[in-house]
C-alpha cells in the first residue's frame, strides 16, 4: 500500500476506530482552543511518514495506531506508561539501532551479519541485570573485536594496495644511501646538519613534503610557504623517531611503513596501509 498524508489515512481509519475508546473532542469557543485546535492538527505533518518509515507501522494497521495515541493522551497509569516506554525501545533497539550497528560493522559484505536474536538477548540481559558480563568488560570486548573485524575487511579491500606497499619497502631497502633502523623506518640523508638533535618532548620547526608511492602529494609546508611547528612526540611514529635522530640543519627524506604511520586508518587522500615518503628539513628547535 501506498504512503498517504497522515490526514488522510486518519480519515480512512476514523470509522475503524470508532469502536475503541475515543480521544478527547474539539471545543472551540475561543480563539485560544481554536489556536490549540490547529496547533494540534498541525503536529501531525510528516508523523505517518514517521510512523511507517521509523516506526515500522504498517499501513494496513493504521487504526491500531490511532488507538495506542489515544490511549496514551489519556493515560495517567505510570504502569502503563513505563510498559508503553518499554515496548518503544524494544521496538527500537530491534529495528533501527540492530540495523545501524550491523551495517556500521559490515558495511558492503552481504554475507556477515550479528545474531539479532543474541544481540537482544544481550541487551535484555543486561537491562535485567543478569548478564554474564559487566557493560564496561562487553564494551572493551566489543571496541576489540570491531577494530578487529573492520581492520580485516580493509585487509581485503586494499589487499593490492598493501602488497605494493611492502614490495616497495622491500625494493628500496636495498638502494644505495638508504638506512634502515629496527622498527622498519628506512632514510636517506640528503643534507647533514650540524645543530642540535631534538628530544622527542623538544617543539621544532620543520618543512616538509609528503607523498605515497604512486607520487601522490598529500601534503606540504613548501606549497604554503611556511613552515610548521609542532612537538616532537605529537606525530605519527616514523616522524617522532626520524626527528630524534636529525641534527638541527638536516634534510632527510623518510620512507616510513605503515605500522609507524596511519597503519589501517584511512586520512584524506592516504589509503589504508601506505607508506609515507617525506622530504623533511629540520629547521630549528624552538626554545620557551
Amino acid at each position: 500500500m501506498k504512503k498517504a498524508t497522515f490526514m488522510m489515512v486518519l480519515a480512512a481509519a476514523a470509522g475503524m476506530a470508532s469502536c475503541t475508546a475515543q480521544g478527547p473532542k474539539a471545543n472551540l469557543k475561543s480563539d485560544i482552543d481554536t489556536l490549540s485546535y490547529m496547533m494540534g492538527v498541525s503536529n501531525t505533518q510528516g508523523l505517518m511518514d514517521y510512523a511507517m518509515g521509523r516506526l515500522g507501522v504498517d499501513s494496513a494497521h493504521v487504526a491500531d495506531f490511532i488507538r495506542g495515541i489515544e490511549q496514551g493522551t489519556k493515560s495517567t497509569d505510570e504502569k502503563q506508561k513505563a510498559y508503553m516506554a518499554g515496548m518503544q525501545i524494544g521496538q527500537q533497539i530491534s529495528g533501527d539501532m540492530f540495523e545501524a550497528i550491523n551495517n556500521q560493522l559490515f558495511a558492503g559484505d552481504s554475507v556477515s551479519s550479528l545474531s539479532k536474536e543474541n544481540f537482544l538477548a544481550g541487551f535484555i540481559a543486561a537491562v535485567k541485570n543478569t548478564a554474564t558480563v559487566t557493560t564496561d568488560s562487553a564494551s572493551v570486548y566489543v571496541r576489540t573485536q570491531a577494530e578487529a573485524i573492520k581492520a580485516k575487511a580493509l585487509e581485503n579491500k586494499y589487499a593490492d594496495w598493501k602488497k605494493q606497499n611492502e614490495d616497495f619497502l622491500a625494493s628500496n631497502k636495498g638502494k644505495e644511501g638508504i638506512q634502515t633502523t629496527a622498527s622498519g623506518l628506512q632514510y636517506r640523508v640528503i643534507t647533514e646538519g650540524k645543530g642540535e638533535v631534538p628530544a622527542d618532548t623538544c617543539s621544532v620547526k620543520v618543512h616538509y613534503k609528503g607523498t605515497l608511492i604512486d607520487g601522490t602529494q598529500f601534503d606540504s609546508s613548501y606549497d604554503r610557504k611556511e613552515p610548521t611547528t609542532f612537538r616532537a612526540n605529537q606525530v605519527i611514529k616514523g616522524w617522532t623517531e626520524a626527528l630524534t635522530m636529525m641534527p638541527v640543519g638536516s634534510k632527510w627524506e623518510l620512507y616510513i611503513p605503515q605500522e609507524l604511520a596511519y597503519g589501517a586508518r584511512e586520512t584524506g587522500t592516504i589509503k589504508p596501509f601506505s607508506t609515507l615518503i617525506f622530504e623533511v628539513e629540520l629547521i630549528s628547535i624552538e626554545k620557551k
